[in-house]
């Protein structure tokens, strides 16, 4: 990871997204441009607008890319990527390393998807992040746990964790959150992202399938150890994959 970091003022409140390409995006079924701003722009015009940090970690872009739109509120800083993980697992390595250096600097921190996602309306402000405190707050979609996709995706974990086929049982009714939108407090954050990528690491660095495991890993973790902690959908997120353009009164449009 690059050192050049930006100096950060004690209890700033970030907004950051990684942005790994020239891989094929099992996804997305599509490997993505190395040095297209234009996948990123409606994620940082939208960070910038609320006069908010963002911090973009990407692997491909070039120098000139990102001096031409660093701004004082959107960072850009270099990473390495490590191909033992699919990018949409390596993102929460990277946050994971990048806080255990910097997390002193950081109040609040929301993690998001980058070419499908835009901030609309500042979520620190907010009373009801405020006012809970603890809270976990992430994405969700309107389908419940128990899916023939989630199914199909978890079928690595569910061989590698002993009690994944037991969680599943136990909140297979309850909704589906979703990874691409996680914010909380900042220690709480650490704390979360360190367990994600212990999981990961133990459980989903052979994985051969086709499916990631980051959603199933995901689930796993929040309903198994922070359920109590969950706060999903409005007003965190619009409806997953609805495309409510007009929608004004949640934090975040995800498609």
């Amino acid at each position: 990871m690059a050192s050049e970091i930006r100096s950060f003022r004690p209890n700033t409140d970030v907004i950051m997204a990684c942005h790994i390409t020239g891989v094929y995006d099992v996804n997305r079924t599509t490997t993505l441009d190395n040095d297209k701003y234009e996948l990123v722009r409606d994620w940082a015009e939208s960070v910038a607008e609320h006069r908010l940090q963002g911090v973009i970690f990407h692997n491909n872009f070039s120098l000139e890319t990102c001096e031409k739109f660093q701004n004082d509120y959107i960072s850009f800083i270099k990473i390495d990527y490590n191909n033992q993980f699919n990018p949409n697992v390596y993102r929460y390595f990277v946050y994971h390393d990048f806080l255990q250096q910097h997390v002193q600097f950081f109040n609040n921190i929301f993690v998001t998807d980058i070419t499908d996602v835009t901030l609309v309306n500042n979520p620190f402000i907010d009373p009801y992040f405020i006012e809970n405190s603890t809270a976990i707050f992430c994405g969700d979609e309107p389908k419940k746990l128990h899916n023939d996709w989630m199914m199909d995706h978890s079928t690595h974990l569910r061989n590698n964790i002993s009690d994944y086929a037991a969680y599943e049982s136990k909140f297979g009714a309850e909704t589906l959150l979703n990874c691409g939108i996680i914010g909380s407090k900042a220690p709480i954050f650490l704390d979360f992202i360190k367990k994600l990528c212990a999981i990961h690491e133990t459980a989903n660095s052979e994985n051969q399938t086709a499916f990631t495991g980051d959603m199933g890993a995901f689930n796993y973790l929040a309903r198994t150890q922070f359920n109590s902690q969950l706060i999903h959908g409005a007003p965190v997120n619009t409806v997953f994959k609805m495309y409510e353009n007009e929608r004004l009164d949640c934090w975040f449009r995800h498609k």
